[in-house]
């Protein structure tokens, strides 16, 4: 009865796992098609984001319900437990990173029609890159179980920081420049801070992995960038 039980529990957990990482490479393809329809300007593509971000949500949905059903019908305990409980954590963070790449898109429409800002829609585009990139190895880590790896992706999160603050200060300059540039530009910096949050959520997401595998959170708080940029945006 025991090896039974075990066994549809195992079946319970490769489908809820299944699910999260269909969201986890729904949210990848939102990120960087949000940050390529802001380059581009692509209204068409940034509308396929926001309409996108409703089969997040659902899924996120569904792990919850599948979720909650296992734990009932199972009674799963110790490792058992921490690992669903784990991947209820990784779906809540996918879905509010699909939000801000949600987000991005919707303003991607705004400044259709503004000025051009130098280099901006380029550096946005590469520091969603690498969130994503972030992104494809914490969920990588998770499948392998693999701690060190999700270990890197705390250690990147500074680097997102530094591009973000290096963007910061560019927008600081071109509206000093000419005021002309102030609107687009403070629209430019939310989609910078949203594509910063999206690291921190990717980045909480690989401390909850390196919890998973060793059954501790990370002791040293994770490496940031100049916070200078933070004055603005109090989390």
């Amino acid at each position: 009865m025991s090896e039974h039980i075990s066994s549809a529990y195992d079946r319970d957990l490769e489908a809820i796992q299944a699910l999260a990482m269909k969201m986890g490479g729904l949210v990848e393809e939102a990120i960087l098609n949000a940050a390529e329809s802001l380059a581009t300007r692509d209204v068409e593509l940034a509308e396929k984001v926001r309409a996108g971000d409703k089969v997040i949500d659902a899924l996120e949905v569904q792990i919850n319900e599948e979720s909650a059903r296992t734990i009932a019908l199972r009674a799963p305990v110790s490792k058992d437990l921490r690992t669903i409980l784990s991947v209820l954590r990784l779906a809540a963070s996918l879905e509010r990173i699909g939000d801000y790449a949600k987000n991005i898109a919707k303003r991607t429409n705004t400044i259709v029609g503004m000025p051009v800002i130098s280099g901006s829609e380029q550096a946005l585009r590469r520091m969603a890159r690498e969130v994503q990139s972030m992104l494809k190895d914490t969920l990588d880590a998770y499948l392998r179980n693999d701690a060190e790896l999700a270990e890197t992706v705390r250690q990147r999160d500074h680097d997102v920081d530094q591009m973000y603050n290096a963007l910061f200060r560019e927008f600081l300059t071109f509206m000093m420049e000419d005021p002309r540039n102030i609107t687009a530009c403070m629209h430019f910096h939310f989609m910078a801070k949203n594509v910063e949050r999206m690291g921190d959520l990717v980045t909480n997401m690989a401390e909850q992995v390196i919890y998973l595998v060793t059954g501790e959170m990370p002791d040293e708080a994770r490496p940031k960038g100049d916070q200078t940029a933070y004055v603005t945006d109090a989390k």
